[in-house]
């Protein structure tokens, strides 16, 4: 059997340790387990890298501490919008959405693209109407309904204010979840989900969805799932810079993933961290905030699950 490995992240910038109570931080390291056991299980059990991610992010997406699927925030008319994406990096092919609603695992939703559409990213209406033509049951509002999101909403609500996710700076904490893996067949495949920004306005789309921006696979490389300043991670590629970095100047993937996050996204002005997962199961985790929610497992028997650095 080949090695096997996977990462996962539950965004950058994290609440600052003064606001993080001892039970809050449980609560979010056992989320953050329960997602890295279910992925590393399918993992164990031979299934694919692709199948390994989407499971392990639909765990995330369903808790209500991460800014996915049922955790996602209020965009400035009271609703939820989605984005998701996810690459196998075996043969390049990829699936995303974008301003979805309603939808219980927008990853899941993001693979069908892939597998059963023509296309790679659907958006909006369009991919609501992909979604209903595939039987999918739309969840209710109340199920999206969050008392700390609402609250968070309500600040800035009737503002041109914008906020990351649940920090009191409206900068120190990045929402989004995804997850990196290598299987045993030697594939690789990444997957990312959010809800966004809290109050966002004009149907505003960040990296997540974005092939190449916020996820990214690929054979030759490695596998990236992004979280951070989302225009910031457009600009400047990143998941897929990581990977040019590797294959066309031999970098290996700590040195990418570090060259990528602790430099080139802050010369723009960016913040943020991603997980990355390379052919050999190697793993890089770098933030430049003060913290990332993250965990990794290898099938060699290291573990890590972990919030601040160290």
């Amino acid at each position: 059997m080949g090695k096997f490995s996977i990462a996962i992240h539950g965004g950058a910038g994290t609440l600052v340790k003064g606001q993080m109570t001892e039970e809050l931080e449980t609560r979010y390291k056992a989320d953050l387990s329960t997602a890295l056991k279910a992925g590393y299980r399918a993992l164990e059990q031979g299934k694919s890298a692709l199948d390994a991610v989407e499971i392990a992010v639909n765990e995330l997406e369903d808790s209500p501490l991460f800014n996915a699927g049922k955790g996602s925030v209020f965009t400035a008319q009271g609703t939820h919008e989605m984005d998701a994406a996810i690459m196998d990096g075996n043969n390049l092919e990829a699936g995303a959405v974008s301003l979805i609603t309603g939808i219980k695992n927008p990853v899941t939703l993001a693979r069908d693209v892939m597998e059963k559409s023509y296309h790679v990213f659907l958006a909006g209406d369009g991919a609501m109407r992909f979604a209903k033509d595939l039987g999918y049951a739309l969840e209710n509002p109340e199920y999206f309904y969050d008392a700390f999101r609402y609250e968070q909403w309500q600040e800035i609500r009737d503002t041109d204010d914008f906020q990351l996710d649940h920090s009191v700076k409206k900068e120190s904490k990045f929402g989004t979840v995804g997850a990196v893996a290598l299987d045993v067949h030697g594939n690789l495949a990444a997957a990312t989900s959010t809800g966004g920004m809290t109050n966002k306005k004009w149907g505003r789309v960040g990296d997540s969805p974005m092939i190449g921006a916020g996820n990214y696979a690929n054979n030759k490389t490695c596998a990236v799932s992004c979280t951070g300043s989302g225009e910031f991670f457009i600009r400047g590629v990143v998941a897929y810079d990581v990977s040019c970095l590797m294959e066309y100047k031999g970098l290996s993937l700590e040195q990418a993933a570090s060259e990528v996050i602790q430099k080139r996204i802050l010369e723009i002005g960016g913040d943020g961290g991603l997980i990355a997962v390379d052919t050999q199961g190697n793993v890089a985790m770098p933030f430049n905030t003060e913290g990332m929610y993250r965990g990794s497992k290898k099938s060699t028997g290291e573990e890590v699950i972990a919030i601040y650095g160290n």
